[in-house]
């Protein structure tokens, strides 16, 4: 039996990120040409923390390959992963508004890259350009507006729901803005997305792939029917 051979991996460089970035295009040349010579890019690790909880955060993030998640842990080591971030989103925004510490960690599932822009740089471009401002309260309502879906989810749903929403959450343009629909996510972190038990989750992608909604490769799981899943997380 032949295994299932694993989507081949996105990668991106600086300049391909921003060149398809809505918020850098929308930018006049002179703003352009100041992100571009303040942008940086940062390597970070399987398992490695981008930036921890109670940190003061000092950049706007970008993905450039691999895949960071959200996820707060409990004192007792329990850990809620509220969220993920694919190759060519953007996000951080929230916490640098806010100008606090942030309130969740942000971890690599796998080894990533991710684009830095320096807080200066994030807040010359809120106060001095319009249609970046534009575009952050835009991406700040529709994060917003999922994460009280979620909340919904959380309350109203089934098993079957939650993990469908998890999934549709993955290719959201918010943390997916490509489309890629092979998720390299593990059972484990869909549970965590989801808020079920692993054995739960399990059970639920098994009744997914009896529909053909979706199919496990190696190193995850590939969206077959998107609209059959967003229905079944309304």
């Amino acid at each position: 039996m032949t295994r299932p051979q694993r989507a081949p991996a996105t990668s991106l460089t600086l300049e391909e990120l921003l060149g398809q970035s809505a918020w850098f295009t929308a930018l006049d040349e002179p703003a352009r040409a100041q992100v571009r010579s303040d942008v940086s890019e940062r390597a970070v690790a399987l398992g490695d923390s981008l930036s921890h909880h109670g940190e003061r955060q000092h950049a706007w993030y970008g993905v450039l390959e691999g895949l960071i998640k959200w996820a707060i842990t409990a004192r007792d080591g329990r850990t809620v992963t509220l969220g993920g971030q694919s190759v060519g989103s953007w996000f951080g925004e929230g916490t640098l508004i806010r100008d606090a510490p942030r309130q969740s960690d942000l971890v690599a599932l796998r080894y990533s890259r991710v684009a830095q822009i320096p807080f200066d740089t994030f807040d010359w471009l809120r106060h001095h350009r319009p249609s970046f401002n534009d575009f952050l309260l835009t991406q700040v309502n529709d994060r917003l507006h999922w994460f009280m879906g979620n909340y919904a989810t959380h309350g109203l749903l089934d098993t079957d729901n939650r993990v469908a929403r998890a999934l549709v959450g993955m290719v959201h343009p918010l943390s997916n803005p490509r489309g890629e629909r092979h998720l390299q996510l593990s059972q484990e972190e869909l549970a965590n997305l989801a808020a079920v038990s692993r054995q739960s989750c399990n059970s639920a992608l098994t009744r997914f792939k009896s529909a053909g909604l979706v199919q496990s490769e190696y190193g995850g799981i590939v969206v077959l029917d998107l609209p059959g899943l967003q229905e079944l997380a309304q």
